[in-house]
Order: C-alpha cells, then sequence, then structure tokens
C-alpha cells in the first residue's frame, strides 16, 4: 500500500466474569483501496442501529463489504485516505454523492476540499466538517496525503429540506460501496 497507513484498532469487550478486556489490538481488518482515484477507505466499526448493542466478544462487525452510508439508524466510523495527484478532469478526487446521514469528517493530516453545488470550503488538520446529507466530492489539491476520520449516523431528510429537493433524491442517494 504505496502513502497508505492502516489504522491501529483497539476492541474492548467482557471475559466470562464481566472484566473488561482487550479482545482485539490490530490493524483495522477491513481496508479498500481505490488506486486510480487515490483513496483507501480504512473501515474501523460499524454499528447496525442505535442504541446501540454492545457485545461481550470479538465480533466483527466491519466485515464483508465496504459501503459509503451508516446502516439506516445505525453508525459508521473509517478512516479515509486521499492522496495527492488524483483529480478528474473536474478537479474531483470523488464521485458527486449525497447520502441520507450526518457525517462528521475530522481532518486528522493535511488539507481536503468540500465541493458543493455551488462553493467549496478547504479544511485543514484540526477542522471538522459536518456534512448534513447535501451533494458533496472531496478533492485533495494539495502536495501531502489528506487522512480523514469520517464518522457517519444514519439519519433522515426533514420535511423542511425534502420540500425543497427533487421529489426522487432517495432514487439518486449512494446506498453502496465506493466504485461496486
Amino acid at each position: 500500500m504505496t502513502g497508505y497507513r492502516v489504522p491501529r484498532r483497539i476492541v474492548t469487550g467482557h471475559d466470562s466474569t464481566g472484566a473488561s478486556v482487550v479482545v482485539s489490538d490490530a490493524p483495522v481488518p477491513v481496508t479498500k483501496e481505490l488506486p486510480q482515484d487515490g483513496v483507501a477507505f480504512h473501515e474501523v466499526w460499524v454499528t447496525p442501529s442505535s442504541p446501540a448493542v454492545i457485545g461481550a466478544g470479538a465480533e466483527d462487525p466491519t466485515a464483508g463489504s465496504v459501503t459509503v452510508p451508516p446502516p439506516r439508524d445505525g453508525t459508521r466510523i473509517r478512516i479515509n485516505e486521499f492522496l495527492p495527484g488524483h483529480l478528474d478532469e473536474r478537479g474531483l478526487q470523488s464521485p458527486v454523492h449525497r447520502t441520507e446521514s450526518i457525517d462528521y469528517g475530522i481532518v486528522l493530516e493535511g488539507e481536503i476540499t468540500l465541493v458543493l453545488d455551488d462553493s467549496e470550503v478547504t479544511a485543514r488538520a484540526g477542522d471538522i466538517v459536518i456534512q448534513r446529507g447535501t451533494d458533496h466530492a472531496w478533492a485533495n489539491r494539495g502536495d501531502d496525503i489528506a487522512r480523514v476520520a469520517f464518522v457517519l449516523v444514519g439519519a433522515r431528510f426533514g420535511a423542511d429540506v425534502l420540500g425543497v429537493l427533487p421529489d426522487d433524491v432517495r432514487d439518486g442517494l449512494m446506498r453502496h460501496g465506493p466504485r461496486d
């Protein structure tokens, strides 16, 4: 994996007596690379619902395919790495997409540009983007890797948002993984 750094994941649980234990301490088990785009997705954890069920053992909810949105009523945390120099003809590194979720993007390293319908903003290490179900794309226009932690929370569009979006907005939502 040229340029990528797979994050370490430490998962706690309970033993048969109820004592707190580490059930897993290893690199995240699921990574999907898109070499042509210079992007890697490192799946850290997923909950299928909220409130989440806390299990005792070493079950791994990240097993399976990488999907962009979280489960309908659940959460997902991942680290995305955007290598420089992988922009398309529009100056984007990801496709324009929308998910029915609230996404917290915490820039860990480098800088990343959030591209919206009529504007864009560059976020740098320490900045946090709150992405609320809008059409958007990402672009690393800098010279260094951009590493962003995303916490995605399943959500529903409010009536005020549905009132201004096209009637078929849910038909255009990204529901699967990157370039499935």
